[in-house]
C-alpha cells in the first residue's frame, strides 16, 4: 500500500502558526438587536441600561441592574427574604425541580426570582421589587410570593411607596397549586398598602404574562410599561390557535394596551426614574428635591 507523503508546511507549520496567533474572542462581545439585526458592542449596550442605541429596543435586565439603575448613586439596602420549602411536591419532569433550582441559583446568583431593595430614588425613600426573568422565567412560586409580600411589609413599615418591576412567564408549574395560592396572597398584601394609603406602582417589562398579569401586576395605582413589552395572560400564539384568526400588529404589546386604556403610560427606560419620582412625590404629597440652579453668568460689557 502506498502512503501519501505528509505536506510539512500545510499540516505542521500552518496549524502551529494559527495556534500561536489565535485570539480568544469572548462570546458576549457583541449584542444583536432583535428588531434590526444590528450588532452592537456589549459594553455600549450595558452602559445604556440594556437599550440598543439607534433602534431603542429594550432588552431584558437583571433584577440587580434594575435596582442599581433606579436607586440614587446605585446603592440600596437589600431586604432579607424568608426561606421556603425548596421542593414541596418533589416534582420531576425531564429534570428534577431541585436540580432546576440549583442551576438557576448558580446562573443568577439569586435564591429565587425576586430582589427587594430599600433606599432613595430621586431623594425620596422607596421600596423596590424587581423580578429577574433569568431565574426560571421569573415564574411565581412560593419563594417569589413570600418575597413580594415581604416587600409590601417593608413598604408598610417604612411608610414608603412600593414599586414593582414585573418580568415573568407566569405561575411556576413545578409547585402546582402552591404556586397559584400566591396570587390571592399578593392581592391581600396590596390591599393592605391601599388601606395604609401608600402608593403601589407597577412597571410592566417584557414579558409579563400568565398568573402574574392576572394578579399583582395589574393591581397598581399606576401602571407604567416599557416600550414594546409583551403584556398578557395567554400569549398571542395560543389566542390565534384558539380563535383561528390573525391578530392585529402589535397585539398585546405595551403601546397597544396604552391605546386601549389598559395601562397609564409607556415610558422609556431612561425616563423611568424621573417619572416614578414625580409620581411618588405627588401621591405621597412630598416635594421632590430639586437640584440647585447654576449661578447666572455676567455678560461682558
Amino acid at each position: 500500500m502506498m502512503v501519501e507523503p505528509m505536506n510539512w508546511i500545510s499540516e505542521v507549520v500552518r496549524p502551529k502558526i494559527k495556534t500561536l496567533f489565535k485570539r480568544e474572542t469572548p462570546e458576549n462581545l457583541w449584542v444583536k438587536c432583535p428588531d434590526t439585526g444590528q450588532m452592537v458592542f456589549h459594553k455600549e449596550v450595558e452602559s445604556n441600561h440594556w437599550v440598543i442605541p439607534g433602534s431603542e429596543h429594550h432588552l431584558k435586565m437583571s433584577a440587580r441592574a434594575r435596582l442599581k439603575m433606579m436607586f440614587d448613586e446605585g446603592t440600596w439596602i437589600d431586604v432579607p427574604l424568608p426561606e421556603v420549602a425548596a421542593d414541596p411536591l418533589k416534582f420531576r419532569d425531564e429534570k428534577r425541580y431541585a436540580d432546576r433550582l440549583k442551576d438557576a441559583r448558580a446562573k443568577t446568583g439569586m435564591p429565587d426570582a425576586f430582589k427587594i431593595g430599600f433606599g432613595r430614588v430621586g431623594g425620596l425613600p422607596m421600596t423596590l421589587a424587581a423580578q429577574d426573568f433569568a431565574f426560571m422565567a421569573g415564574s411565581l412560586g412560593m419563594a417569589a410570593g413570600e418575597a413580594f409580600v415581604r416587600g409590601a411589609e417593608t413598604a408598610l413599615d417604612k411608610r414608603t411607596p412600593y414599586i414593582l418591576f414585573s418580568a415573568s412567564g407566569g405561575a411556576r408549574m413545578q409547585e402546582g397549586i402552591l404556586s397559584l395560592m400566591q396570587m390571592p396572597r399578593t392581592t391581600v398584601a396590596i390591599r393592605r398598602l391601599k388601606a395604609a394609603r401608600l402608593p403601589y406602582i407597577v412597571v410592566l417589562t417584557n414579558p409579563t404574562t400568565g398568573g402574574v398579569t392576572a394578579s399583582y401586576a395589574m393591581l397598581g395605582d399606576v401602571h407604567l410599561a416599557e416600550p414594546g413589552a409583551l403584556i398578557c395572560f395567554a400569549g398571542p400564539r395560543v389566542i390565534e390557535q384558539t380563535i383561528r384568526e390573525k391578530l392585529p400588529d402589535g397585539f398585546q404589546r405595551s403601546e397597544y394596551l396604552f391605546e386601549h386604556g389598559m395601562i397609564d403610560q409607556v415610558v422609556h427606560r431612561h425616563a423611568l426614574k424621573e417619572t416614578i419620582t414625580r409620581l411618588c412625590g405627588l401621591l405621597m404629597n412630598q416635594d421632590t428635591p430639586t437640584p440647585p440652579r447654576p449661578a447666572p453668568v455676567a455678560e461682558p460689557a
